[in-house]
């Protein structure tokens, strides 16, 4: 995407726990190359949110990369992990 629409790029992200890890610019162009993790859970729905967020102007290609474990306790009332779990399962 173009240097000017990363601010969207990083909302989009922080909003969905996901986590930006390299910034590569290709050379010639006014374009950046992000590579990011995004939580599964958090992807349905991600495409259209990161190009309202960009007007348009990113361009995603998700692949999955690995597994991590969640920290919490699901058992836990009220806990975050236990809300995220009862969401997905929905």
């Amino acid at each position: 995407c173009p240097q000017e629409a990363m601010s969207g790029v990083y909302n989009c992200m922080n909003l969905r726990r996901g986590c930006v890890f390299e910034e590569t610019p290709r050379e010639g162009t006014p374009l950046v190359q992000v590579k990011a993790h995004l939580p599964v859970s958090e992807s349905f729905g991600f495409v259209a949110a990161l190009r309202q967020a960009t007007s348009g102007q990113a361009f995603p290609q998700c692949v999955f990369d690995h597994w991590e474990a969640l920290q919490g306790d699901c058992m836990e009332e009220g806990s975050k992990m236990q809300a995220l779990i009862l969401n997905i399962r929905k």
